[in-house]
């Protein structure tokens, strides 16, 4: 733009020079007699081409001026633009949210002893072999450390690992530091669940020490037995395949985790529950 102003501003000089010299060589041509006719006559190649030149530049004056008018027109329609797709986020994120709750009265109603508070992530820890994230709430809503985190639709996410005033670390199932003891819904199988990233099965999970004897079968659903941390009955994973150990003794199975843990934006730690 600053070029463009620049520019003007010559431009403005030559024409205010150029119509200087024209009127002036006008009048002294209006006196008459032969001289000015022959002045009038040496002069009218140079009226012309100074008459061409004065409409040339007065076409890229206007243009300059049309061109910071559309430039300004511009930026204003982008502004306008970005506020209306901000305005669409919004509702979209907060149709998300009312969507979760809805889901998460479901919950609420079959549980009545649990206790919830809801936390949006706004950070993951960036890291091959940890997987973990933080929320924006912490002791201050009462959320502390060994509280478990779900999904509106009773999945388990993980666990708060970490606590500050206003917010938390909670560590995910699929990270191998958590152990979850855990029953195989349609048998009756237990074992314990691990995160499988140090096994090299990225992205699943690792139920351990089930009987050498016991059948699974793909899809079934994996649950929490319950402990003082683990509510009773929490969705861990389902089962995607299941195989031998190294001794050859145990079984063992790996999940899916019930949690789409790439879609994540809110979760709810449940506070409060009675296992009885």
């Amino acid at each position: 733009m600053k070029k463009h102003l620049s520019a003007k501003t010559k431009w403005l000089i030559v024409i205010a020079v150029l119509l200087a010299g024209f009127v002036t060589v006008n009048s002294a041509t209006k006196t008459g007699g032969w001289g000015t006719r022959a002045v009038q006559s040496v002069l009218t190649p140079f009226r012309s081409a100074t008459s061409a030149l004065v409409r040339q530049v007065e076409r890229y004056y206007n243009y300059v001026f049309k061109y910071e008018s559309l430039q300004a027109e511009n930026e204003a329609l982008k502004a306008q633009i970005n506020s209306m797709e901000e305005g669409v986020r919004s509702a979209d994120s907060l149709q998300r949210e009312n969507e979760r709750l809805h889901q998460l009265l479901g919950l609420a109603a079959e549980h009545e002893d649990y206790h919830f508070a809801s936390a949006y992530i706004i950070a993951w820890v960036d890291s091959s072999w940890k997987s973990a994230f933080t929320i924006g709430k912490g002791t201050n809503s009462g959320i502390h450390e060994g509280l478990v985190a779900v999904t509106e639709y009773g999945q388990v996410v993980g666990l708060v690992t970490e606590a500050g005033s206003n917010w938390a670390t909670i560590t995910t199932v699929l990270d191998s530091a958590l152990d979850i003891s855990a029953t195989v819904a349609s048998t009756g199988y237990n074992g314990v669940v691990e995160g499988a990233l140090a096994t090299g099965s990225e992205g699943l999970l690792r139920m351990n020490y089930l009987p050498t004897d016991s059948v699974l079968r793909n899809n079934d659903q994996v649950l929490t037995t319950g402990s003082t941390v683990y509510p009773r009955g929490l969705i861990i994973g389902y089962v995607t395949d299941a195989n031998f150990d190294q001794t050859g003794v145990a079984k063992y199975a790996l999940l899916k985790p019930a949690a789409d843990m790439d879609n994540l934006e809110q979760v709810f730690i449940i506070t409060d529950f009675n296992n009885s």
